[in-house]
């Protein structure tokens, strides 16, 4: 009982907190490193940038598509918008594993507690809660990854891109009738309140965050409580294969419940490359991507997004189980 007790409290002190960010944050870092290449041709193919739309659709044409920027970029244009990313993982990651530590105490304080609703919230929770705080870092990213060598814009710093999405502008388009164009109110919200820019797509990416955080720790406490003993079992004990094995199954589970939602706030990202004057809102962003490709709009870059989901997730909660023991969390 007194062990017990001690735990308890040793979770919900700030040397628990602090720690358990640790291992997060150097985790994501890690597996973010591992598929930042991958990274970079999935979001050119979600955003349709048009000097890549012909690769889109094919395992292979990923593969060419990376070798098309190796060619004229470099290793630098693989890794463009990297740094930023890193910058935006550590603190993305920590909060969200800390986060997840912390919510699963509170509604799953025993082992008899643990539901598949329970880890399903819990995991919903950090991850939303996570995104929150580290949003802006994520529209920097995207915005640099979307830009090729050729693209007369300048925007490949993150001050530089700062400057841009700060001063971009909303109008009215009234004349248009082959899209529905922003409301008075909207725009005027878009431009008295320049931080809102920095939030372009979010709402996209919290609704999105539900079903792929909230899947991926439900598949990861799931199949942990199904294939791993008790941590009281000396007999048997998890193993970085094991945590390897059930991260990507959890990674490939969470893409297939969330794509939808990735597609739809990279183009909402993106909106003010493709169409500075407009503030892309949510229906205009789903409408537009139904007519011009239908179902299956939504789900293009899917395969690219295996292929970089599967690893990253098994690397990530490999490297946060091997850091939490590590520092004795």
């Amino acid at each position: 009982m007194s062990s017990d007790v001690s735990a308890t409290r040793d979770q919900r002190s700030i040397h628990y907190i602090v720690r358990s960010g640790l291992a997060g944050g150097v985790a994501g870092c890690l597996a973010k490193t591992v598929v930042a290449p991958l990274d970079r041709v999935k979001i050119l193919f979600q955003a349709s940038n048009p000097e890549f739309q012909k690769y889109a659709g094919t395992w292979s044409g990923a593969f060419r598509a990376g070798a098309d920027i190796y060619q004229s970029s470099g290793v630098r244009g693989l890794f463009r918008g990297h740094s930023v990313t890193l910058l935006r993982i550590f603190p993305y990651a920590a909060i969200k594993y800390m986060a997840y530590d912390q919510v699963h105490y509170h509604l799953m304080p025993t082992r008899d507690k643990e539901t598949n609703f329970r880890r399903f919230s819990a995991g919903s929770i950090s991850g939303m809660i996570s995104v929150l705080f580290t949003y802006p870092l994520e529209v920097f990213r995207v915005r640099l990854a979307f830009h090729t060598k050729s693209s007369n814009q300048s925007n490949d710093s993150l001050l530089r891109s700062f400057k841009q999405i700060y001063h971009e502008k909303a109008i009215d388009i009234t004349h248009s009738p082959s899209t529905r164009t922003p409301t008075p109110k909207a725009s005027n919200y878009f431009n008295r309140y320049p931080m809102l820019k920095f939030y372009r797509g979010f709402s996209a990416t919290l609704i999105g965050m539900i079903p792929y955080a909230g899947v991926s720790f439900l598949s990861w406490g799931y199949l942990r409580a199904r294939f791993l003993p008790p941590p009281s079992d000396a007999k048997i004990k998890s193993t970085p294969v094991a945590d390897l094995a059930i991260g990507a199954v959890s990674g490939a589970m969470a893409q297939t419940a969330s794509y939808p939602f990735e597609v739809i706030r990279r183009r909402m990202q993106v909106g003010g490359i493709t169409q500075p004057d407009r503030w892309l809102q949510w229906g205009e962003t789903v409408r537009a991507i139904w007519v011009s490709s239908g179902w299956r709009g939504f789900y293009v870059g899917l395969s690219i997004g295996y292929l970089k989901v599967i690893p990253m997730t098994a690397v990530s909660f490999t490297v946060w189980q091997c850091g939490k023991r590590f520092l004795g969390v």
